[in-house]
Parts: C-alpha cells; structure tokens; sequence
C-alpha cells in the first residue's frame, strides 16, 4: 500500500485501499523529519463519515504510534489515566500532576514514535488542549490531533497551541475510484455498473461509511435477486444518504 491511498475496514476484517490516508501518513512523515526548532503538530480534519479514525488506526498500526480517543464525559485526570494506559501502565492513579509527569516521561523514551489523539474536538470543547502542548513541547513527540471540519477554526482560539501547528490536512469524500474500490472488496462476487456506483458514491455525498453501508445492501439485493450483474436500472434497493426515511402515503416506508 502506497502513501497515495488510505483505508476503510470492511466487514471481513480486510482492508480496502482508498487515497484519503495519503494525508494521514505524509502528515505524520512530515512531522517525524522536521527540521530543528519546527513544531511537530499535524490536524487532520474532515467532515463525519471520511473513514478519518479507520485511517488512525491504519497509521498507528504501521507506524507504532500511540492512538486515544478522547470521550465527552474525560475529565482532565480521565484524560491522563487514558493516555498512560496506552503507554502501557497498569492502572494508573496519582493527581493530575503526577499522571502527567509519568506520561512525559514515557513519551520522552521515544520522541519519534507518534501520538494520534482522535475526537481531539472534545479536549478543545472541554478546555483541557493544554495538555496537548505540553505534552508536545516537553518531549517533542510528533502529534498528530483527528476532528471534525470546525476542529482547524476552534484551534485558532488557542494561539500557543495553534502556533505550534506545522500541517493542515483535510480528510476528502470518496471519488468514484474509491467507490469501486470498496465495491470489489464489499461485493467481490458481484459486478457493479459504474452507472450505479456512481450514484451511490453522488447521493451518499462521499462519505466513506455510508457507501460501505449502501454496498452491503446491495449485495443482498442481488443475492436475492440471483444478480451476478447489477446497474442503475436493475437496483431497487436503498441508498443510505443520511436523511431520515419518510412515512410514504398509504403508511408504507
């Protein structure tokens, strides 16, 4: 796999090649070589749905790096006890100070391995981004925050940390290569007319999840079809844009 693609798990556990990870991973190659004195945060953001945590993982799993996902409900010590677990200690306890004395210490025994915090939005919202620079400035790890579209505007309000940001990048929706990529994986014994995938890849507005939700449905239509082919015309099943299904007259969905 190429730094020009990215991944979305399917059902099977196998892994399809899409491209959105190029961002992802020259990111994170970006901040493991930069130059003396440069910062080491990377933003990795994008709307719901652009495989963006899939791609963590997929990162974390060929770099080595630390991955957390951060809840609604952290505290600032739930925060610390999360990332130390991750780090490898057990149960960790102690306050706040001395949590973040362990992680810094931890972290700092290798400065190249990458910290991926996803759902980073959340340590924004709850006033604990802090840490994220001080964790970054102390043992100059690379750091890599995953959130939504608005997680680059929000950082803004955080000058000391927004300062220390050496790369954007924007996760982007599914084109029609990626959509017939997840095709072959999802529905490997079917054959899809790209007619159809790209109405699914239009109507799901590219996002990753919904289009991998729509295959499944697919393939069951054909399997109950007896299709080895299908197109555009031929399917009648549904397409999951994300819109609230309606009551149709006569009360059938």
């Amino acid at each position: 796999m190429t730094a020009n693609e990215t991944t979305v798990k399917t059902p099977r556990g196998s892994i399809a090649p899409l491209k959105n990870v190029a961002a992802l991973m020259t990111m994170i190659e970006t901040l493991r070589d930069r130059g003396f004195g440069l910062p080491g945060i990377g933003v990795f953001s994008g709307d719901s749905g652009y495989g963006k945590s899939v791609a963590a993982q997929y990162a974390m799993n060929r770099t080595g790096a630390i991955y957390i996902e951060v809840r609604h409900y952290w505290t600032s010590k739930t925060f610390c006890e999360a990332l130390l677990s991750e780090l490898g200690q057990h149960r960790p306890r102690g306050t706040i100070a001395s949590l973040m004395r362990d992680i810094l210490y931890r972290l700092g025994d290798a400065p190249d391995r990458p910290l991926i915090i996803d759902e980073a939005d959340k340590l924004v919202d709850g006033k604990k981004i802090e840490f994220v620079r001080d964790i970054h400035e102390t043992t100059q790890v690379p750091v890599v925050l995953i959130g939504e579209e608005l997680l680059p505007k929000k950082l803004e309000m955080h000058e000391r940390v927004h300062n220390r940001v050496l790369d954007f990048q924007l996760a982007q929706p599914c084109d029609l290569e990626d959509t017939g990529v997840l095709a072959s994986f999802l529905c490997p014994d079917i054959e899809i007319d790209a007619d159809l995938l790209e109405d699914i890849r239009s109507r799901t507005s590219g996002k990753a999840r919904r289009i991998a939700t729509t295959l499944h449905e697919v393939r069951g239509f054909a399997r109950n079809h007896g299709l080895s082919k299908i197109d555009r015309a031929s399917y009648e099943g549904r397409i999951f844009t994300g819109e609230t299904p309606v009551r149709r007259r006569g009360g059938r969905n």
